[in-house]
């Protein structure tokens, strides 16, 4: 149950994070202003990082920049001050040191003391400089804190490049100016995000939705004016942060009950707050079970997250995943390194949620394994962006890797991405074999014609987005995004109607079709969606679907406020867990938990339901 006092950390970061996006945008939009004065230093200095700058507000337009790099070094600042917190830098790098103000890093540096390993000689020589009065400077302290904050980014770049891409490009430029003041960005970041408050990376879904909030607020308002929502505001309007206990009920009775189910003496069961047990048939003594996904090795489960924010499925997926491997005897310093390479999967549209996702995963990661960043190993988070190919290139490529490879299955696949910040995770791959052609595409260099090798990375970029959209899985869990088709823009729209007529209606009802056939047959869907799918006529041939061709093994009926940061009776759920098979005879388990009118009160309902069944 929420606490008086995590309600009120909750209070404070949605604060926090509000005044952060508009408090970084106008900051970002003035350094934007200077930079590309025609006098301005920049110019002179960095004339190539002002090339990319200028192309990319000539491509996105200044709005879209600004907002991007805003959200950039917010990511940049939290997880920073979340890695100090939990002491995975050697100095705080935001964060200052018992008793002291400045950051310990700049502190250290004020003293002479700089890191060789995170910062480059040269850099350490302009530092220095700057703090002995050697170079002139209006604000030296300032500007040498700027240069470390940056080399500390860099220096998390092999562990971390999703989110800390090398910083020799125009992020740096327009970096914010104060960030030593009590009035920085960074002074109210600390505040917010207390050690209380960030003990758990969970505090990293909770910024993200409550940054965007703003936005999402916005992009409803617009709404009512009957303006469609645009690909660029997909992510704003759709995202939801997950309350704990759906999240546990979706991942224990999908990927905890698919291991019971093989290892029926697993200790797992001791952990699984919401796990509902098999229900014995109604003709038999015998369990329903003996038709089940086999697994041979903890190794063999894929974990699916199509629509995975900031992943707040896939952590606490780790957390069970992790208990599975221990009970298999495997070796605790492997464990992580495993999961992560074996077992997680998140697909995402938006660019920023998907490094916040794999920043999550590696926390995780690293809490179970003081030595984990120095393995270098990116989560499997497959952010899904745009990518158009000419006729005239497609052509030139088919005959640079010959015909027999370049089938009419890959052409279609290969176009499919035009538009994948708008259709996201419900596009179906048209190529069957997508591996088998990646790993073989893979080993072709091209490297000798620019041309191609352009044409070749795009190639291998879009083959391994459809490789992540491939029913491979054998858990699919998600919170998909919502929206009806009054609100989709007309391209979505259209291609609603073209591609799942079943769903057309919203959103979540075209992803429950897209995650039953992104699971194996006998995987497990584990979804918290809108309830009208149960009731509408719209969704009948849905409802049809599922009840002639899959397995409802259990629900539980939310109804209204199921989520304390969605007020009144707007939105009505249900989660639900699917299995990707049909068994005509199985007898599902229901747990009607309608009356509750908080998280709190639904999650106590659903604790004594579960409870009640297991002892029944």
């Amino acid at each position: 149950m929420k606490t008086r006092q995590a309600l009120m950390e909750t209070a404070k970061l949605k604060k926090f994070a509000q005044f952060a996006r508009r408090s970084l945008i106008e900051q970002v939009s003035a350094k934007l202003k200077l930079v590309l004065g025609e006098e301005s230093s920049a110019r002179r200095e960095r004339p190539l990082a002002i090339k990319k700058l200028e192309e990319a507000v000539s491509e996105q337009g200044n709005e879209q920049v600004i907002e991007r790099v805003a959200y950039i070094w917010f990511n940049r600042f939290c997880a920073l001050r979340f890695m100090d917190i939990n002491r995975y830098n050697r100095l705080g790098i935001v964060s200052p040191a018992e008793g002291q103000f400045q950051p310990e890093i700049l502190a250290d540096a004020k003293m002479g003391h700089i890191d060789e390993d995170i910062v480059p000689d040269a850099t350490r020589k302009r530092i220095l400089s700057l703090l002995d009065s050697k170079t002139p400077s209006q604000d030296p302290q300032g500007e040498a804190y700027r240069l470390l904050v940056v080399a500390a980014c860099n220096y998390w770049h092999s562990a971390m490049p999703f989110l800390f891409e090398r910083i020799d490009d125009y992020t740096e430029l327009l970096m914010p100016d104060d960030l030593l003041s009590g009035n920085s960005i960074l002074a109210y970041t600390r505040e917010a995000m207390t050690p209380d408050a960030s003990e758990d990376v969970e505090v990293i879904g909770w910024l993200y939705q409550f940054y965007i909030s703003e936005k999402k607020d916005q992009v409803f308002e617009s709404l009512k004016k009957n303006q469609k929502i645009t690909p660029a505001n997909i992510p704003a309007a759709t995202q939801l942060f997950t309350p704990p206990y759906i999240v546990k009920y979706l991942v224990e009775n999908s990927l905890g009950r698919l291991w019971m189910l093989n290892r029926p003496n697993s200790a797992l069961i001791d952990q699984m707050q919401y796990y509902i047990p098999t229900e014995p048939a109604l003709d038999s003594k015998e369990q329903v079970e003996t038709d089940f996904l086999q697994i041979s090795s903890p190794e063999d489960i894929k974990v699916c997250d199509p629509a995975c924010g900031s992943g707040h499925m896939l952590t606490y997926a780790f957390d069970l995943l992790y208990t599975i491997y221990e009970e298999e005897g495997y070796e605790p310093a492997e464990i992580p390194e495993k999961i992560l390479t074996h077992n997680l999967y998140g697909i995402e549209l938006d660019e920023r949620a998907g490094e916040l996702a794999a920043f999550a995963l590696t926390m995780k990661a690293r809490a179970r394994q003081r030595r984990f960043f120095n393995k270098n190993i990116e989560p499997n988070i497959c952010v899904l962006v745009k990518v158009s190919f000419s006729a005239d290139e497609l052509d030139e490529y088919m005959s640079a890797v010959g015909r027999d490879l370049f089938t009419q299955g890959l052409r279609e696949t290969l176009q499919q991405f035009e538009e994948a910040d708008n259709f996201g995770s419900l596009i179906v791959p048209k190529l069957t074999n997508v591996t088998d052609v990646l790993a073989e595409l893979e080993t072709k260099d091209l490297g000798s014609n620019l041309f191609l090798a352009d044409t070749h990375s795009k190639v291998l970029k879009v083959l391994r987005m459809a490789e992540a959209l491939s029913p491979r899985y054998a858990v699919v869990v998600a919170n998909p995004p919502y929206m009806g088709g009054k609100g989709m823009n007309g391209r979505l729209g259209a291609w609603a109607k073209e591609n799942y007529p079943k769903s057309k209606s919203d959103l979540f009802a075209m992803f429950i079709e897209r995650n039953l056939d992104l699971a194996v047959i006998k995987g497990a869907v584990a979804m918290i969606t809108m309830q009208s799918w149960m009731f509408l006529s719209s969704f009948e041939i849905l409802r049809g679907r599922i009840l002639n061709q899959h397995t409802i093994l259990s629900m539980a009926h939310l109804g209204a406020r199921a989520f304390d940061s969605i007020g009144g009776e707007v939105v009505s759920t249900t989660a639900f867990v699917l299995e990707n098979t049909h068994k005509p005879h199985y007898q599902g388990a229901y747990l009607r938990l309608v009356d509750g009118n908080s998280e709190a009160e639904k999650m106590t309902m659903m604790s004594k339901a579960v409870a009640q069944g297991r002892s029944a």
